[in-house]
């Protein structure tokens, strides 16, 4: 991790995007995986260390993981595919697991999937296929939970900007983001919260240079 780029870091409260007692706070290296039980009504705040990072997240029912987020449940329910402020995040039953509470880019992607050994392979060659992947770091985040390959579904690119022009085609492309831009979601249920910080090297969905993030929880105080 850059050390360097957590010298200058402001206090998990300040660095909060919404007011609250901080229970979490922790960094993610750059390429590496992270998981944590959100619980409901709290906020987890995903700070963008350095700017144009991809932060590929999955979100599960702490109570039961069958319960977990679908893209196209989401999507169809809100009529749009980009994610921002007001956002539901929903599982495949229609269940809300969290909600976008305040953005600070304004665009996060949730179409363009998560890289894997199988997919690097394709798009840009063998000589890719050992590259550490997001899959790989789902599964080894993932097994902490009890959870293999089969439960990997659709998944969250926070940060990460992927257009889609009027004929479908969709790109990867530099982000929108900037050092310490955030967004916040709040938990409506107890959610499991699986994050790989994406090691892509291969496209700019991070620049072509993953860097840390930070995760911190806050409860909102009682009125």
């Amino acid at each position: 991790m850059n050390t360097s780029t957590l010298a200058f870091q402001p206090d998990a409260a300040a660095a909060a995007l919404l007011p609250g007692h901080v229970v979490l706070d922790e960094y993610v290296e750059a390429r590496g995986p992270w998981s944590a039980v959100v619980e409901a009504g709290d906020v987890l705040t995903i700070v963008d260390l350095e700017g144009n990072q991809a932060v590929d997240c999955l979100l599960y029912a702490a109570s039961d993981t069958a319960t977990r987020y679908s893209a196209a449940a989401t999507i169809a329910a809100q009529r749009s595919i980009v994610l921002t402020t007001g956002s539901v995040l929903r599982a495949d039953s229609g269940e809300a697991l969290m909600t976008v509470v305040a953005d600070e880019v304004g665009v996060h992607d949730t179409i363009g999937g998560a890289c894997s050994q199988e997919s690097n392979t394709l798009r840009y060659g063998q000589h890719t296929h050992e590259q550490h992947a997001c899959v790989e770091n789902f599964l080894i985040e993932g097994s902490k939970w009890g959870l293999g390959k089969r439960d990997l579904v659709s998944n969250i690119n926070w940060f990460m900007n992927v257009p889609v022009d009027p004929d479908g085609a969709l790109g990867i492309v530099d982000g929108l983001s900037a050092p310490g831009k955030r967004v916040a979601l709040r938990a409506e249920a107890d959610t499991l919260v699986l994050v790989s910080n994406c090691p892509q090297i291969n496209n700019p969905c991070n620049g072509f240079n993953p860097t840390p993030v930070r995760m911190i929880v806050t409860r909102p105080e009682a009125s």
